[in-house]
């Protein structure tokens, strides 16, 4: 908005009755100029302040005096006019064509920057006739210039309309990359839009995520901060404060910002902003002595000298930035040296400088604060004005004029038919700015010092800087080392490269400052956002069990593999302790121990029965199912081997199937015994032959037949859906426990159901003939084993879901185990009690004689 009242205010002046060309009234000279062939319009300021009486809408403003010469910037002047003239002695562009140059005043002044371009499109002349129409051609085909981003804009938007080139050395404003608003602009410094990504990026280089911004109340502080704080976002950076200064701001305002800057948590400062409004600033700082701080500048002010004195490295001292490479420019020394001022009119701005520098006056009759006059020869050696210590501006300049020299050349040498769009036929007898303009936007050259320069469609060139770090050398003097280069040419996050040199730092020490607002969340740990903070600010919370961070600042932790769980310190996955029962601990060395021991006891049974088998006692009781039933009971007692070790998939269907086939057999043989003792007592009554309907042979295809139910139930579920062996991940979460899935539930179930149904069946017919009057009633011990069975595995059912792991195997085995030991110590432990310790009761007479009456 600011531009634009300006622009409309320069218009208020040029109105007139009739269009006209030039603003009424006067209008500011040229300082330098000189004749050529084709003249090159430049506009800088070369003047730091401005004087005039302030001018309303209603008057038109009186004339404007520029004072305090600004050296830097009559160099960037100078070397203009140095590459005009190398380039009128050279031979190989632009022979037999001299230029020439028009260079006005700026004086940082957006305004007598639009009006010095206005008199460098209509000439010179200072006052005009009010009928002369505006159809004369610009005076110049292209303008160098401004230094300022702000009357840059002013300049390009004016001329922009009249296709006059303007190609600036140091406007780095990245709107006027718009090639829509600025069709005519060009540039020979990288735009801040690639300065502001690189600022960003140079802050997460060192890991500073908690920064303070400071910019320019201005085209180039505000549209740069932009960029670099949208990009500081996207990169993670926090802004702590962001805050505007400029020149004309009251002292008060400087203040407020640095009672900011002292109150502030973040110990670096990004300082996007001009030269001048930076030693506004400084010169408040070292009132206050505020230091400490990092300072992190753009190009404008990073090397700029007059910034540099002893108390000002104190604030700015390890201050690091982006300047613009400092290339040595052949020649310049030596014209510099030549220089001297004339009377000529069009030498007034040089002569302005020599009476600053050497505090004299040309002429007498202007001197109005010394009467020594200025000889012309004095000693310029050892001078600021010679002593150029960074020629990155003015190599700007320098290639500024060789592109629009350039641009001529490519003009002058066209051949009909191969001119720009409206100049196909290479008119070369009057030059044009859009002739110049099309050209201008092809040029590729490389200098002599082998700087090559040429455009992007937006007018910008390709983006290098240096890394300049404020620094003291031996004797005390504050330099600007190169410590590296940032190049956009290089792939991405590679951009920045830093060179060996040491780099200082605010600090006083040799590591980098840390600026945070929160302390880096170590390994093992997440961030969590703190309400109402920016995302720089944060907690740091442990990862929740089973997840892991293995990084720095990890905004999640991630979870572990199943197989995996997280170590104390939560910063790596550990594979999981594997649970299972195995052989070699105490519990399963037990199992086995009691496993092996009743398979023995059940052999030597059936070695004393085998040794007595002819006793009354043994063939009473049915000695063939018998030993059945003691073989039954071996592999009971073996099958739950099975059980124990690590699970696999023929172990899975072994022990699941061993288990249910032979506790089938072995109930089998006891219900078989039990139907016999049933039958005997019913054949002893009279005219009851009921014997031959269950002789050996049908007792021995009823155990065969229930066993083949069971073996069938166990192939078909070995067929459809079979146990396997399966990681519970579950029940524990810092350890894994090997199991055997049963896999079809139904055929499990159908297992166990068929062995509950056969022990049912087998304790109920023993409860029926428990009582008959035999002495030696083996259903009395059926009944009572059969009883010890039911409840061992009625009890195994809570015990087994509630037992955690490698214990809900062992109870299980338990069960196997404490079922076996109760049917073979029932049934058989009497039997071999009087066969071994009692044989005179081993009679037929003892064992089939009656049982006295109970009444008796």
């Amino acid at each position: 908005m600011l531009l634009l009242a300006e622009i409309v205010f320069i218009a208020l002046f040029i109105r007139a009755e009739k269009p006209v060309c030039k603003p009424r009234g006067t209008i500011e000279s040229p300082l330098i100029a000189q004749d050529g062939d084709i003249i090159i319009g430049g506009i800088f300021s070369l003047h730091n302040n401005l004087i005039s009486n302030m001018p309303t809408f209603k008057t038109n403003p009186g004339q404007m005096q520029c004072r305090d010469p600004h050296i830097n910037e009559y160099h960037v002047a100078l070397t203009m006019i140095f590459a005009i003239e190398e380039i009128n002695n050279s031979t190989e562009i632009l022979p037999n064509v001299s230029l020439g140059f028009k260079i006005y005043d700026a004086c940082g002044s957006t305004t007598l920057g639009i009006r010095g371009a206005m008199a460098l499109m209509n000439g010179q002349e200072d006052t005009i006739k009010s009928d002369q129409s505006c159809n004369k051609s610009p005076s110049v085909p292209a303008i160098i210039g401004e230094t300022a981003s702000s009357p840059t804009i002013g300049i390009a938007t004016t001329v922009g309309p009249f296709h006059i080139p303007v190609v600036s050395h140091s406007a780095t404003c990245a709107c006027l990359s718009n090639r829509k608003k600025f069709p005519t602009f060009f540039r020979t410094i990288p735009s801040d839009f690639h300065q502001s990504r690189a600022l960003a990026q140079l802050v997460k280089h060192f890991g500073w995520t908690w920064v303070g911004a400071i910019r320019s109340d201005n085209d180039y502080g505000n549209n740069g901060m932009d960029t670099f704080i949208k990009t500081a976002q996207q990169e993670g950076i926090c802004i702590e404060y962001s805050e505007t200064i400029g020149g004309t701001y009251s002292h008060k305002r400087f203040v407020d910002t640095v009672e900011i800057i002292k109150k502030s948590t973040s110990k670096v400062i990004v300082a996007f902003a001009s030269r001048t409004d930076m030693v506004y600033l400084v010169k408040e700082l070292i009132i206050q002595n505020v230091t400490g701080f990092q300072w992190v500048g753009s190009e404008s002010w990073i090397s700029d000298r007059n910034l540099v004195s002893k108390e000002s490295y104190t604030i700015l001292g390890g201050a690091i930035g982006f300047a613009v490479k400092n290339v040595e420019i052949p020649g310049l020394k030596d014209f510099l040296l030549s220089v001297r001022p004339s009377g000529a009119p069009e030498d007034v701005g040089f002569k302005s400088l020599w009476e600053s520098l050497f505090n004299c006056t040309v002429t007498a009759q202007e001197n109005y604060a010394t009467n020594r006059i200025c000889t012309g020869k004095e000693n310029v050696l050892n001078n600021e004005y010679t002593e150029i210590a960074d020629l990155s501006i003015p190599i700007n300049v320098y290639k500024a004029v060789y592109a629009v020299a350039h641009s001529l050349q490519s003009l002058f040498t066209c051949e009909n038919g191969q001119g720009t769009f409206n100049y196909k036929n290479c008119t070369k007898k009057k030059i044009e700015p859009l002739q110049v303009l099309q050209y201008l936007k092809d040029v590729d050259f490389t200098t002599r010092n082998g700087e090559r320069l040429f455009f992007y469609e937006n007018g910008d060139p390709a983006a290098r800087y240096a890394l300049v770090n404020w620094q003291l050398n031996k004797e005390g003097i504050t330099t600007f080392e190169m410590i590296g280069l940032y190049d956009t040419s290089l792939p991405e996050g590679q951009q920045i490269v830093m060179n060996n040199l040491s780099t200082v730092w605010s600090n006083n020490q040799n590591k980098v400052p840390k600026s945070v607002c929160s302390e880096s969340c170590l390994p093992g740990t997440r961030k969590a956002i703190v309400k109402g903070k920016p995302i720089c600010c944060f907690d740091c919370i442990p990862c929740a069990e089973g997840e892991v961070s293995n990084t720095t600042d990890s905004s999640d932790c991630s979870k572990c593999p199943v197989e995996f769980s997280s170590n104390q310190q939560r910063n790596q996955c550990i594979l999981k302790q594997v649970e299972f029962l195995s052989f070699g601990e105490i519990m399963g060395i037990l199992l086995v121990i009691f496993s092996m021991t009743g398979a023995c006891l059940s052999i030597i049974t059936a070695l004393i029965f085998y040794k007595y088998r002819g006793t009354p006692i043994v063939r009473a009781n049915n000695s063939e199912l018998s030993f059945l039933l003691l073989f039954s009971l071996t592999l009971c007692f073996l099958c739950s081997l099975t059980f124990i070790g690590q699970p696999s998939e023929w172990s899975c269907m072994l022990r699941h199937t061993a288990f249910g086939i032979t506790f089938v057999l072995c109930i089998s043989c006891v219900l078989g015994k039990t139907i016999v003792v049933l039958m005997a007592f019913r054949a002893t009554l009279p005219g009851n032959n009921i014997m031959k309907w269950f002789g050996p042979t049908q007792q021995r295809l009823s155990v065969l037949a229930f066993t083949l139910i069971q073996v069938l139930i166990c192939v078909l579920w070995l067929t459809v859906s079979p146990p396997f062996p399966h990681k519970n991940i579950k029940y524990y979460k810092e350890k894994i426990i090997l199991e055997c899935d049963v896999g079809s539930a139904v055929g499990f179930y159908a297992v166990l159901g068929y062995i509950g149904f056969l022990s049912a069946m087998c304790f109920v017919l023993a409860s029926l003939a428990r009582n008959l009057p035999d002495n030696f009633n083996e259903a009395k011990f059926i009944t009572f084993s059969m009883l010890i069975f039911c409840a061992v595995w009625i009890t195994f059912i809570p015990a087994y879901i509630s037992s955690p792991g490698k214990f809900t195997v062992a109870v299980e085995i338990f069960a196997i185990l404490a079922s076996s030991f109760g049917l073979l110590f029932c049934i058989f432990t009497p039997k071999c009690y009087i066969i071994l310790w009692k044989p005179e009761k081993n009679t037929k007479k003892n064992v089939m004689g009656k049982m006295p009456s109970k009444s008796l």
